[in-house]
């Protein structure tokens, strides 16, 4: 399986490694013709709106959000939730609009009250260790979308279709159950 990672700004090299162990091909993607050859996309945390103008300024916004309507399964991780979502609350910025939710940005609060919890996460035995860092959280979400973990009542992972996103970073632990979700999409499609 061919996987890529959009490799603007953001946590592209922790994504990339969970994909190899996992005994995957990972691709850093940089320019559009780059899209046509995965058979999944990952959009990183980082700062979402630096990644949508660069994904404006390297022509990869309309490419990707046709990719993912065609059905490519992609995953959105914290800044990648942002991209993937219909709306945000506050500041407008470029967004692939593709998951039918609106996000808070850092909604948990400024980088100091980064924090890491035990998500009890649906089809998942086990609880997920996650790690909040300036994390959205999705404020509403359609009938369409499944929420599959919540924090404090509010939704931090999503998934619509063959779209799934996190207020959170899976890459940053030893856990790959969230990729493995991924790549479990691309197998039923």
């Amino acid at each position: 399986m061919r996987v890529g990672v959009l490799a603007l700004q953001g946590d592209v090299r922790e994504h990339l490694d969970v994909i190899e162990s996992l005994g995957h091909q990972g691709i850093a993607v940089k320019y559009r013709e780059e899209l046509d050859n995965i058979d999944a996309l990952i959009i990183p945390g980082g700062e979402s709106t630096t990644i949508g103008k660069l994904a404006d300024r390297f022509d990869l916004l309309e490419p990707m959000k046709k990719r993912i309507a065609e059905g490519l399964p992609t995953l959105g991780t914290c800044a990648g939730m942002i991209l993937l979502a219909k709306a945000t609350t506050g500041t407008r910025q470029n967004l692939l609009a593709e998951l039918d939710i609106t996000v808070e940005r850092n909604a948990f609060g400024r980088q100091i009250d980064s924090f890491e919890a035990d998500l009890d996460i649906k089809g998942l035995d086990e609880p997920f260790h996650a790690v909040f860092i300036r994390a959205p959280l999705v404020q509403s979400a359609s009938d369409d979308v499944e929420v599959l973990a919540v924090v404090d009542g509010r939704p931090v992972l999503v998934r619509q279709d063959h779209i799934i996103a996190a207020s959170f970073h899976p890459e940053l632990t030893k856990d790959d159950r969230i990729h493995r979700m991924l790549m479990s999409s691309v197998v039923e499609r």
